[in-house]
Formats: structure tokens, sequence, C-alpha cells
């Protein structure tokens, strides 16, 4: 099979000792196709550098991470935009809004996300969008962008039925991670009515491990936990969920 992990922060700090063995790990598992989120200025090299040493594993993406918003987010985005004309990426992100652990810069978030559809658009690539606790606020912002070209993934989805109807209406897809797996995740509730060609499949590590390492540092070679359980609630075989979730992505930040 060939997975393809659509979120993944192997270029971290958590993966410093062992990240070359990460990637064996993950290629052993079947995700032969990794892409990888910025989080802000501080993570490019990092990203950069493991592209370099996989590319035709590992694609990066440029963008400004709702909780690395701080007073000085337009330089940041401006940082951002001069690397989306330098070369290519595979998409915009991770770019959203995180009204989990802190609101006092909530219209910054706002506006920094305003602008990074906007060069998502101009740039013609996906975005790929975080919302925590953030949801209805992240998608009137994707609405009043929506001119018919934009298009991306809601990352780490974990909403209701009603929410993910929402996501698809405006031409997103939606990401499922480890989430998926956890007992109380509400992916049994959310996913069995929707089509799979509305969804990537992804690790966000090394954040959200699935059950059964839940707790502990995630990592791609995780991915196939996630792929099993949304053939369990899609009624689909993990051959036909890996692939159909792989093209997906492949379409949508256009590798291959």
């Amino acid at each position: 099979m060939h997975i393809t992990d659509s979120h993944a922060h192997l270029y971290s700090e958590q993966f410093k000792t062992d990240r070359d063995a990460a990637l064996d790990r993950a290629i052993a598992a079947g995700v032969r196709t990794i892409v990888m989120p910025n989080i802000d200025h501080s993570s490019i090299d990092a990203m950069l550098a493991l592209e370099a040493r996989a590319p035709e594993v590992c694609f990066a993406m440029m963008g400004l991470h709702p909780c690395s918003v701080g007073k000085n987010f337009e330089k940041q985005l401006y940082e951002v935009e001069e690397w989306l004309g330098r070369r290519p990426f595979a998409a915009v992100g991770e770019a959203g809004l995180d009204l989990y652990w802190d609101k006092t810069l909530f219209a910054e978030q706002q506006e920094a996300l305003r602008i990074q559809l906007r060069l998502a658009k101009q740039f013609n690539l996906p975005i790929v969008l975080h919302t925590r606790e953030a949801h209805a606020e992240t998608v009137a912002l994707v609405k009043e962008a929506q001119d018919g070209t934009l298009r991306g993934v809601f990352h780490c989805f974990s909403g209701s039925k009603e929410e993910a109807e929402e996501v698809i209406a405006l031409g997103f897809k939606l990401g499922i991670g480890g989430v998926a797996t956890f007992k109380n995740g509400g992916a049994d509730k959310a996913l069995p009515d929707i089509g799979l060609e509305h969804l990537l499949l992804e690790t966000d590590c090394p954040y959200l491990a699935p059950v059964p390492y839940r707790g502990k540092r995630n990592e791609p070679a995780y991915l196939p936990l996630v792929l099993h359980r949304v053939a369990t609630l899609l009624g689909e075989t993990p051959e036909h969920v890996a692939e159909a979730t792989t093209r997906n992505a492949f379409e949508l930040f256009g590798l291959g």
C-alpha cells in the first residue's frame, strides 16, 4: 500500500535523535509520502533540510501557524510571501484560528488567516487550516474568501457530521488523524456517511498519537492505525482507503 501522511511535523525537535530512523519506519509501514506544514520563521530551515534529504517522500508547505501569530505577524507573513514566490510548495499552511490556548490576539489571528487565504488564491495553492475551538469562526472567514478557486483541508478534523458537511460544502477536504481512534473521538458519528473523496489521512506528528500510543510521541509509521480505523468506520478495505486518500492528497497538493 502507498499511504500518504498529509500533515506531519517530522522536522520537529522531538525527532532530533532519530529523524532518519523515523523516516525509515514510515516507509517500511507503507507511508511513502509525507506533507509537512510550516509553523513560523523558526521552523523553515529544518523543514526544508528534511525535504532536501528525502525529496521523493517529503514535501513542504509554507505558512504561519495561528499559535505563532504575535504583534509582528505581518513581518512573518512578508517572509511567507517571499518564500512562496521563490520556489514551489505543496500548500499554504498551516494557517487558521486557535482559541484553545490564548484569545488575546484573536483579531491578529483572523487578519493573518485572511492574508494567507489571499496568498493561497494568489499562488493557486491549497491552504491547510488549523482550527481549535474556532470552527464557526474559521468557516466564516473561508466563506468570505471563497470565490470558487479556494481549496484546501481542515486538518485534524474531529467535529460533528454537520460540521463535516459544512467543510465539504466549502470545497475543502477533512484531515483525519489519531483522534479518530480515540474512544470518544467522535469519528464513529461523523465519518460513516462521508465519502472517501473528501478525506485525507494524517498524523500531525509528534502530536495526537493514535491508540495504543495515545499520550506518546506520534510518528508517520503509526498512520496505518488511523487508516484501519477509517476503513472500519466506512466499511471499506484498508487498501481502498489508502489508494483513495493518497489520490486525494496528490490531487490537492499537486504531487507526483
